[in-house]
Parts: C-alpha cells; sequence; structure tokens
C-alpha cells in the first residue's frame, strides 16, 4: 500500500456581485453571475442563475422587437432599434401605458418612485427594463387616484410575492376580505388578487381596490359567468366586463387566452385534468361551440380595452399542471407557446404582459421551466403559482410549495404567488394568509440574496451581529415577525442575557465566541449592552402565538404577561442571571429555576 496524500485543494466558482453593501463577514458573494442591467436585448442577462447544461438560452428579442405597426424606424437605426430616439410614432400619438412611456423615453413618477424603492436601479433603468418588456409597473390610471404605491414586476427588481383572497359562495365576505387584504399588505404582500366566486363581487372589488396600496389582480371570468352558463359567454360580455373592472381600479387581469382548442386532445390523459378555473371554463365553452377560445380571438380588442386605463396582462396558465404527474407535458408546453405568440400581441398594442406559470413541478424540472418562458416570451416577467414539488402533504402546501418557490425565483421567475396551508383543503382565514406569507417572502428573499442583488442581505447581516452580541431586544426588532422571534424566546426563559435555553450558559457556544478577545464576533459597534434584564410583558399578539402554540398552560402565559420586571431583577439593577457579573452557580441556579 502506497503513502499518496489526497489533493485537498479546492476552487471556488466564478463569483458574482456581493449582496452586502460592505461585503460583510467571510463570505465571497453570490456565485449566481454578475448581472448586466442593460438596455434592449443586451440586458436579457439581468439577475439570474448559472444555466445547466441543455437548458434553454435567454431570447434575443425584447418588446422592442415587436413595436406597433403605424410606428416608423428612423433611418440609420437599423442595427440600433432598441432606444426611444430610434421610433417615431404616429402623429397625434399620447403614451398612455407606462410600456407607451418608455417607449418614448419618459421616466414617469411611477418609474421614480418604482426607483426609490428599489435601491440598487435607477429610475432609466426602470424604464429601459420597462421598454425591454422584462418589468411591468402595474398601476391602473384609476387606482393611482386612490392609495396605490407603484412597484415592479421583473427579474431586475427584487422578487415579489402575491397573496390570494376572495369570498366564496360558501365562506367570508367584503368587510373579512378587506381585513384579510390589510392582513396581507402588513406581512408583506407586494400585490393581491381578488378571487372572489360569491357574495357581492362589485362591492367586494371596489373595497378591495380604494383599501389598498398594492396592485390588485382579477381574473374576470368569474364575474363574466356569475348567473349565467359558461356556454352562453359572448365577445360583448368579456369587453363589458373588462371595461367595468378596468374602470373600477383593477391593476392586472389574469385572462386565459393561451388555452386553445388544438391543445385539449392533450389533457385527456392527465392524471388530474385542467385544475385552472378559467382554463377548465373555457375548454368547457369551445367544446360546446366547437370553436376557439374567444380570448385568443378577441385579443387585440381586450388590449384596446386595458391600454385605455393602463391595465397590465397577467396572461393565464390554464394547462398547469395540477400534479407532479402532468407536470411539463405537451399540454402545459404548447400553451406556453401560446403564451409566447399573445405577448408580442400584447406589445404591439402598448399593453405591459406578465406570463403566468405552473404550479407543481418536480424539484428537477423547475429550472427549465423558468428558462424556457424566458426564451418562448422573451423575458416577459413570469409569475408563478409555488410550485408544489411533492403532493402528499396537504396542510403544509406553504412549506412544499416556497422550496419550489425559492428554485424558481434563483432561476428566473419574478412574482411568487404564495400558497397557504389551506390550499387544496379551504379558503384561507386570516392566519393562513400570515402563514403563507411569510413562507414566500422567506422564498423570495432568499433567491435575492442568491443572485447578489445589492443590499439585499445587509439586514441578514444586522441581525447576525445582534446574535453574535446576544442583544436580544436588536435581534427581535430587526426579525421579520418579532412578536413571534420574542414569544418564542420568552417561552423558555423570559429574561435577556447571554445565553437562551436551546444550550443554557456552559454551552452556549455564541456566548464563548464573544468573550474570545481575538475574535470579531460578538463585538459589532451598536450592537453592546450593559446588563441583563427581564424582558417585557408578552403584548396580546404573543400571548395568542404562545395559547396557539399550547406548549404553556394559561396560567404560565398569563404570568408572563402580567409580569413586572421586579420578577426577577429591577430594571436599574443587573439581573443574576448574567454571566458577566454573576457567578457560574447564580447563572446555573436561574437556568434551573426557568427551563
Amino acid at each position: 500500500m502506497t503513502n499518496q496524500t489526497s489533493d485537498r485543494s479546492y476552487q471556488l466558482p466564478p463569483v458574482g456581485i456581493n449582496p452586502s453593501s460592505t461585503a460583510a463577514g467571510t463570505s465571497p458573494g453570490s456565485f449566481a453571475p454578475a448581472a448586466d442591467i442593460l438596455p434592449g436585448r443586451a440586458g436579457r442577462y439581468t439577475y439570474r442563475s448559472p444555466d445547466t447544461p441543455a437548458m434553454p438560452a435567454a431570447s434575443e428579442k425584447t418588446a422592442w422587437d415587436f413595436m406597433p405597426e403605424d410606428w416608423t424606424l428612423r433611418d440609420g437605426f437599423d442595427a440600433n432599434y432598441e432606444t426611444h430616439a430610434a421610433w417615431q410614432p404616429p402623429a397625434g400619438f399620447e403614451p398612455i401605458t407606462q410600456l407607451e412611456h418608455a417607449r418614448v423615453g419618459t421616466v414617469t413618477p411611477e418609474m421614480q418612485r418604482v426607483a426609490e424603492r428599489e435601491s440598487h436601479l435607477t429610475g432609466e433603468q426602470v424604464r429601459d427594463e420597462v421598454a425591454a418588456g422584462r418589468m411591468i409597473i402595474p398601476a391602473n390610471r384609476v387606482h393611482l387616484g386612490y392609495q396605490l404605491d407603484p412597484m415592479a414586476i421583473g427579474r431586475a427588481s427584487k422578487t415579489k410575492i402575491n397573496a390570494n383572497m376572495g369570498a366564496s359562495p360558501v365562506s367570508s365576505g367584503t368587510d373579512e376580505e378587506v381585513e384579510k387584504l390589510q392582513w396581507a399588505e402588513r406581512w408583506g404582500a407586494d400585490t393581491v388578487m381578488d378571487l372572489s366566486t360569491g357574495g357581492n363581487l362589485d362591492d367586494c372589488r371596489e373595497a378591495i381596490i380604494k383599501n389598498s396600496t398594492v396592485p390588485i389582480g382579477t381574473v374576470p371570468i368569474y364575474s363574466m359567468i356569475i348567473g349565467r352558463r359558461i356556454e352562453d359567454l359572448t365577445r360583448e360580455m368579456i369587453l363589458d366586463t373588462l371595461e367595468h373592472q378596468a374602470n373600477q381600479g383593477v391593476d392586472y387581469f389574469t385572462i386565459h387566452a393561451g388555452v386553445l382548442q388544438d391543445h385539449l386532445v392533450l389533457v385527456k390523459d392527465r392524471l388530474i385534468g385542467i385544475v385552472s378555473r378559467g382554463g377548465s371554463l373555457l375548454a368547457k365553452w369551445m367544446i360546446h361551440h366547437n370553436r376557439q377560445n374567444p380570448m385568443y380571438e378577441y385579443w387585440e380588442e381586450i388590449c384596446d380595452v386595458m391600454r385605455k386605463f393602463d391595465v397590465s396582462f397577467s396572461i393565464g396558465d390554464g394547462l398547469r399542471p395540477g400534479g407532479l404527474a402532468d407536470a411539463t407535458d405537451r399540454a402545459q408546453l404548447a400553451e406556453l407557446q401560446t403564451l409566447g405568440e399573445l405577448t408580442e400581441r400584447a406589445w404591439r398594442k402598448g399593453v405591459q404582459v406578465m406570463i403566468e406559470g405552473p404550479g407543481h413541478v418536480p424539484f428537477d424540472q423547475v429550472e427549465f421551466n423558468m428558462k424556457l418562458e424566458r426564451q418562448l416570451c422573451h423575458g416577459a416577467p413570469f409569475y408563478v403559482l409555488g410550485p408544489l414539488v411533492t403532493d402528499i402533504f396537504p396542510g403544509y402546501d406553504h412549506i412544499t410549495s416556497c422550496i419550489g418557490a425559492t428554485a424558481a425565483a434563483y432561476h428566473g421567475a419574478s412574482m411568487l404567488c404564495y400558497v397557504t396551508p389551506k390550499e387544496h383543503l379551504g379558503l384561507p382565514k386570516k392566519d393562513d394568509v400570515k402563514q403563507g406569507c411569510i413562507a414566500y417572502k422567506i422564498a423570495a428573499h432568499s433567491a435575492d440574496v442568491a443572485l447578489g442583488i445589492p443590499g439585499t442581505r445587509d439586514r441578514d447581516d444586522e441581525l447576525t451581529k445582534a446574535r453574535a452580541a446576544l442583544n436580544w431586544e436588536k435581534h427581535f426588532e430587526l426579525s421579520f415577525d418579532p412578536d413571534t422571534a420574542r414569544a418564542f424566546h420568552d417561552e423558555d426563559l423570559d429574561v435577556d442575557t447571554d445565553f437562551c435555553a436551546m444550550c443554557g450558559h456552559d454551552w452556549c457556544s455564541v456566548r464563548i465566541s464573544k468573550e474570545i478577545v481575538e475574535f470579531a464576533s460578538g463585538k459589532a459597534a451598536g450592537m453592546q449592552w450593559d446588563q441583563a434584564k427581564v424582558s417585557a410583558a408578552l403584548t396580546i399578539e404573543q400571548q395568542e402565538i404562545l395559547e396557539k402554540r399550547g406548549v404553556l398552560d394559561p396560567a404560565e402565559i398569563h404570568k408572563l404577561a402580567s409580569k413586572t420586571q421586579s420578577t426577577m431583577a429591577d430594571g436599574e439593577e443587573k439581573a443574576s442571571c448574567h454571566s458577566d457579573v454573576a457567578d457560574d452557580d447564580q447563572a446555573r441556579q436561574l437556568q434551573a429555576e426557568n427551563l
């Protein structure tokens, strides 16, 4: 046996942009390629994952390749047509949509507001992304007159999340839906879709729009068939409903125009058929009338209605898979090809477009789905539901789907439609909305950090500094859900000191690292604290969190909710559990009493 030494050297993959503004810590930065935020096709690779072998390449076309037929390319711009200077609009033209403003070179107030909210982008970069069709600003002109705060959906911006809500014939109503809207906004929803199918749909929609600061989307076909059969749907009903909802202030419409007659035969062997409500309704209409999808046939007229109010398209995926066994099948991809065609037609009409995507997709197929859309739809923002990466965890699908959603955003999706614990089981209630939003904020934020979007890791780094310093108050303040973090901490030990209940005093590696003089750990400026203290009494929300957990009995929760600082030490004195000022026996005694 020879005495050989193994080569244990390694080489990092190419390093992109550091998501920390200050390059804090010792991490080399993102392994995603550095972004090229450039106008036109040169910017088709913005924030993206490295392509694994055989993945579809990004399209070399953008919205600049699908200009209105009455716009004229000026002489000398044949090779440089992806700029407002290259195009002459028709006489008397007045831009209405954000896309049209971008095409004439305007940085609108809405674009400037997006740049303020996306600190890594300038107003000009936002304009250029909108002009290329890679970004939309869903901002109905009517809704801008209420409380809407403009935002952007696109891969050059941070990943967004959407929350679905809406009354059904058997559950909920207008007041409850407005309450859920405000709850979703509190927990980070960037847009909200009103999917009401019961109650007074008009009143519910109007109340949601007037009370929302985020864009509101709808699926108008739901309203089109209230009180009538889908077979009775006509061109006039379609256009009238769209005009009415646009006039109310809806910011984006989901329209399932990509489900065609030729696609229906591709669905017959699926395990679960068509799971999209809009897709199934239109399939029934086509079979009954033996005609093409009316949304597809009347597409240009639909565009004209939407352009008047600057309503954005969210072109629906009516043939999305409803289970892993049907994912990435011929029906789904045939529809996606049609969505690419519809994107081109909408851009020629000056209407903003994003594309909806699956659904239920095995983890290994997520990247392909994201990058095929990027190719077929020329980089139009991809808005995906999940996807769920397994089907056997009903009640936990906010988890199964946020796993797929993280991968989807990393590989190219721009917005993630949340899934709640009630998915497949019933209409989400208030706490379900919170759980769905938090799961998807985790997915979106994780992807943004991985992609290297500048500044996205800054809050993580600050919380790490607070955690290293054992500064509990700052730790909770920087967390996304301070009430839950504080309640969970106080459930075991209601003292802010230099250890927690997970390891206890003797085994706290963070405390030990902080005590090692040669380490920077725990010594960040602004994170130091002088003395341990009894934490404040639980708030009502924190009490509710612990009551739902059921670990403590009501008497124990009441004690935490009604305590004073004299429980363990007066606020002006050092608590006896602070090991820097108490001997080990005292610390261990306190630990034993409280744990």
